[in-house]
């Protein structure tokens, strides 16, 4: 279980830094625990960049004046 936890660790980092490695991805016991981990690192690095999106964009929208 342990080994499990550290794979998908690693994967969820690599994930949310856009990286890969296909060594751990193709391990036979933790492959699968490391790819799940890079598919929630990319998920959550998706989720940071979209409310930093919407975040300027209010911030935009606020600085334009009343009304608009």
């Amino acid at each position: 279980m342990d080994d499990a936890l550290v794979a998908y660790g690693a994967g969820h980092a690599d994930g949310k830094a856009g990286v890969n490695d296909s060594g751990r991805a193709v391990n036979p016991q933790t492959g699968a625990d490391y790819l799940v981990g890079i598919v929630d690192g990319q998920i959550a690095a998706f989720e940071e960049a979209l409310i930093a999106a919407i975040r300027k964009a209010m911030d935009d929208k606020a600085s334009d004046g009343p009304g608009i």
